[in-house]
């Protein structure tokens, strides 16, 4: 059997189901011969009487034999069409007396045979004006007459039946014998099944519990209720993931120390090649103080990537608390941050949302009061009316700054970005759309794996939309690309709206 397709529960099944059936046909078998048996003892038994009943008819009388056998006997005898009896008197050797020739003679008849013991055996016939023979059942009994002791002669009386009726005896004998036994066969499959099944129900629980999680998810396999066999397993389960969760968590501790580490001298490094760049004079020091610088701001970028990737992991949730805020203050917020990076691009930089409630709390306050102001009666997305949502405000202020940061980079200089948040059924959307070159069907979904880079063109560094991915997939949300309308590319992100 193949791998893939070993199953525990079909092995399990054929080892318990099998020896039922070989135990039940090894009955069926068993009790077909001892219902055969019980039938000819019943036969036997009624011929032999038959024998003695047609003995006593003949008599011995000097040195002959007086057959009183009257036309009523034989008829009673042969009254049964299907099921009567054949009888056959002679005097060995050969000597035909009475009764029906065809009768098949006692096998290996000794030079003594045994005198009034009948003696029982299988034979055939040969049907009447028909080639055809039918098996049956023989009782013979040696007799001896005469009235000289010393000159006794040996007679055979011999009766037969069909055994048809012994057949159909054994066989009514083996269905009242193995039809309820069947029965009890299938009821015992059946419980044998649900047992089974049972039996193997917290492996599928096992099953489940790891097939739900996420590759991150290096939290221990809780598994109490499980066999002694099972809990085993889980623990060694439980063992490794935790020894992968401490190798993780000193990657994660040292990238995030290097970058904490790196983030000072490459902000000094910017700094510096800033100020070299504006003193120096044009020619080839200044081109390559302009790499320098380049190279500086695309490092420094990294590291703040690498920083905000570690913030997005399960241990670092963790020990932030989610909060209720407003998400159209949250973008208007941060779309007013980067304005000015926006102007110095020559990009046109834009929020489109509804206005927030002077008494809805700003994100930055992180409000965890359980409501977000007084709200109008508009309509969804109306002026006044707060888009509330749960979550923590600072990751998904970095995921929105990713978002505009991406559009900035890429959609070019003179594009036009718009930050637009509104409600959408039980869900609150953020879009950031722009009318750059957009980013090819083919590879919306690669573009969310870390360090995938679907344009050479710009200084990313591939972490921006792994990062928003992560940010909004931990806060229960999806995101989607799509393009825009008539050119460009529509980043939507749908968070569950507060209730």
């Amino acid at each position: 059997m193949s791998p893939s397709r070993f199953s525990l529960k079909r092995q399990l099944l054929l080892w318990l189901l099998l020896p039922q059936v070989v135990l039940w046909l090894a009955g069926a078998v068993f009790s077909y011969r001892l219902a055969g048996r019980y039938a000819n003892e019943a036969v036997d038994a009624a011929l032999l009487q038959a024998t003695r009943s047609l003995a006593r008819q003949v008599k011995p009388m000097g040195n002959g034999l007086l057959i009183d056998f009257p036309r009523a006997a034989q008829d009673v005898l042969e009254a049964d069409p299907s099921d009567k009896l054949l009888y056959t008197v002679s005097s060995p050797p050969g000597q035909f007396i009475l009764g029906n020739r065809n009768l098949p003679s006692p096998p290996a008849m000794p030079a003594s045979p045994p005198l009034g013991q009948a003696q029982f055996y299988d034979g055939e016939i040969e049907s009447d004006g028909a080639r055809a023979v039918s098996p049956v059942r023989v009782a013979a009994l040696y007799l001896q007459f005469g009235e000289n002791p010393r000159a006794q002669q040996t007679m055979l009386v011999q009766v037969a039946r069909s055994s048809a009726n012994r057949e159909l005896l054994a066989r009514r004998l083996l269905i009242d014998t193995m039809l309820p036994l069947s029965v009890l066969i299938v009821l015992m499959s059946m419980i044998v099944w649900a047992g089974v099944g049972a039996g193997l129900a917290p492996i599928a629980r096992l099953r489940r519990l790891v097939e739900g999680r996420k590759p991150n998810d290096l939290r221990p396999i809780e598994l109490d209720a499980a066999p002694q066999e099972l809990r085993s397993l889980a623990q060694a389960i439980n063992d490794l993931l935790e020894a992968v969760s401490h190798n993780v968590e000193a990657q994660r501790r040292f990238i995030s120390d290097a970058a904490h580490q790196l983030r000072t001298p490459l902000a000094g490094l910017k700094s510096q090649s800033e100020l070299a760049l504006a003193e120096a004079p044009p020619g080839p020091l200044t081109m390559r103080l302009a790499r320098v610088h380049e190279g500086a701001s695309r490092s420094a970028h990294l590291v703040n990537q690498l920083l905000a990737l570690a913030r997005t992991e399960p241990e670092s949730l963790q020990r932030q608390t989610p909060v209720r805020f407003d998400l159209g203050r949250l973008a208007r917020e941060v779309t007013a941050e980067l304005v000015p990076r926006a102007l110095q691009q020559n990009v046109d930089l834009g929020y489109d949302g509804p206005d927030s409630d002077p008494e809805c709390t700003s994100p930055s306050q992180l409000d965890d009061r359980h409501g977000a102001g007084p709200e109008t009666d508009d309509a969804d997305g109306a002026p006044g009316r707060p888009v509330a949502v749960v979550g923590i405000p600072l990751l998904l202020r970095e995921a929105l700054v990713n978002l505009i940061d991406n559009a900035l980079r890429y959609a070019g200089r003179g594009a036009r970005v718009t930050v637009q948040v509104h409600e959408a059924g039980d869900h609150a959307e953020l879009v950031v759309t722009d009318n750059g070159p957009g980013v090819p069907e083919a590879l919306r979904e690669q573009v969310f794996e870390r360090f995938f880079r679907a344009t050479h063109e710009g200084n990313g560094c591939g972490l921006g939309l792994a990062i928003v991915k992560e940010i909004v997939e931990r806060h229960g949300g999806r995101i989607g690309l799509s393009t825009a309308r008539p050119r460009g590319l529509r980043v939507s992100i749908q968070l569950p709206i507060a209730a």
